[in-house]
């Protein structure tokens, strides 16, 4: 097992009392374009979708209307424990593992998912799990979304400082995350760098919701962990998020449309 993603979740806050909680009442569920995107790339409907670092079960619920059946596959205990609770569809189940080690039969998947998680995951680990996963033909999907959204200038405009800061607080005090050492835009790179792949390409989407000055910042807050792990080293966050929760209060006092764009990093094994 790779220690990677082990260290990772150690220093990121997630296992932190409530944040679980916080987490999946704030982040959004990926929309269906996305779905579709990896559905027809497989072919139709599948029968099996695995979801792994699937956190509170937001991305594995996500199928459990288009998918025969969904394994959601999470090594932090407190998040996997939400899934369980907050999940009620009897085809969708979970699995307390970390991505590069499963469990799971060889082959038996349709389509093998990392929603907003495979950043948290040593490539050169994962990947040939992903493959021995997948059936011939097979679909891999990486997407995330972009962690700024596009609701009113103003308010776009403090969310960037909140994340632009909490990036700087992390890299000055060593707290490092994991897209510092496996960078997002750099996924289709790993995909094809590991030859397991047919084809490697992104594709670019995006999600339509309404959102509200609460929605918004609670978002931000839910990015990057709690600011517990800057155990108060970084008041500078702090007042960000001030700034964005005072903008986001004056220019949000009733809901309005939000767009959030996704990419996806897609891999299809040979068939």
């Amino acid at each position: 097992m790779s220690t990677f993603s082990r260290d990772l979740i150690g220093r990121s806050g997630y296992a932190n009392e409530g944040f679980a909680d916080h987490y999946d009442g704030a982040r959004p569920s990926p929309p269906a374009v996305a779905l579709d995107v990896l559905t027809r790339c497989a072919g139709g409907r599948p029968q099996l979708v695995v979801d792994l670092g699937s956190g509170t079960g937001l991305s594995s619920r996500a199928w459990a209307a288009r998918a025969e059946r969904v394994v959601g596959v999470e090594a932090n205990p407190a998040m996997l424990a939400r899934a369980r609770a907050t999940t009620a569809e009897a085809n969708v189940t979970f699995v307390e593992a970390y991505a590069d080690a499963t469990g799971l039969e060889a082959g038996s998947a349709d389509i093998v998912t990392c929603a907003q998680s495979f950043h948290w995951m040593d490539p050169a680990a994962v990947l040939p799990e992903v493959a021995r996963v997948l059936r011939p033909g097979g679909v891999f999907g990486a997407y995330d979304y972009d962690v700024v959204p596009v609701i009113e200038p103003q308010v776009d405009a403090a969310f960037a400082a909140v994340i632009d800061v909490r990036w700087a607080a992390r890299e000055r005090l060593g707290i490092h995350a994991g897209a510092s050492q496996w960078p997002k835009r750099e996924h289709v790179a790993r995909l094809r760098e590991s030859g397991l792949f047919a084809l490697a390409r992104e594709v670019h989407c995006h999600a339509e919701t309404t959102a509200d000055a609460e929605a918004v910042t609670d978002l931000a807050h839910s990015l990057g962990g709690p600011t517990a792990i800057f155990e108060g080293r970084a008041p500078e966050l702090e007042e960000t998020m001030d700034a964005l929760t005072r903008i986001a209060r004056e220019r949000l006092p009733e809901p309005r449309p939000m767009l959030i764009g996704y990419t996806i990093r897609l891999g299809i094994t040979p068939s």
